[in-house]
Order: structure tokens, then C-alpha cells, then sequence
């Protein structure tokens, strides 16, 4: 057992620029960073958190990735254990219709990229330490 609760998060985008600067962000704030590349890394990265006992506080997903895009991913992790998990979006898109999916998919936030790094962490923080 950890002497803090530590909050971890798994972070999903195809780029590897966005990826180290989202997990640094985070870490930087005392978060535990998971990286995926895309939708279908970040299902077997939680299917071994899960075999692993792992506990996870949050995912963190961009919409446009190969392999699996973001809203697939989405409705694919509401068919898992991690259905009640809190799920970001952090994409370049910023249309109606495609946060209208994301939300009916089961995303509870949403964040325009680029994003500012305070921006992220509030997002973060409104989800993760729920009043």
C-alpha cells in the first residue's frame, strides 16, 4: 500500500510530443502516468492494470488516432470494469457534433488542444477529487 493515494492516469494519444507533454504536466503535479499510443494499446494496457490489481483514477484520450480512434476506445472501455472511470478528452477537435459522440460515448470532460497546462490540471483535478 502507498503511504499516499496516489492518482493515476492513463494517458492516450498517437503523438509522442503530446504524450510527454501531457505526462509531464501531470506528473509534475503528483500524478502516476500510464502512456498509450492509441485506443487498442490503451485496452490491453488496462486489461493488465486489471490482472495486475492496479487501481486507476482516470483516462485521458485523444479523439484522431490510428488503429482505434478515441470515441471507439470510449464505448470500448464502458463494456469493461473501468465503465465508471472518468474519461478526458484532449483533441484539436472542437465540433459540436464530434463532443456531442464523445459525450453520448461517455466522456466527462473535453479539452481543445493546445492546451495550457492549467487548463489540463483543473480539468483533471474537477473529475479525479470529486467534491
Amino acid at each position: 500500500m502507498h503511504a499516499k493515494m496516489e492518482k493515476h492516469i492513463l494517458f492516450v494519444d498517437d503523438s509522442p510530443t503530446m504524450r510527454s507533454s501531457g505526462s509531464f504536466c501531470l506528473r509534475n503535479a503528483g500524478y502516476r502516468v500510464t502512456e498509450a499510443v492509441d485506443g487498442q494499446d490503451a485496452l490491453q494496457k488496462l486489461q493488465s492494470m486489471k490482472e495486475n490489481d492496479q487501481s486507476l483514477s482516470l483516462i485521458i484520450t485523444d479523439i484522431n488516432m490510428p488503429q482505434m480512434d478515441g470515441i471507439t476506445f470510449i464505448s470500448r472501455v464502458k463494456e469493461t470494469e473501468f465503465k465508471f472511470l472518468p474519461i478526458l478528452v484532449l483533441s484539436t477537435e472542437g465540433e459540436e457534433s464530434v463532443i456531442e459522440k464523445g459525450r453520448a460515448a461517455g466522456a466527462a470532460g473535453w479539452l481543445v488542444k493546445p492546451f495550457q497546462p492549467e487548463q489540463l490540471l483543473w480539468a483533471v483535478k474537477k473529475v479525479v477529487w470529486p467534491k
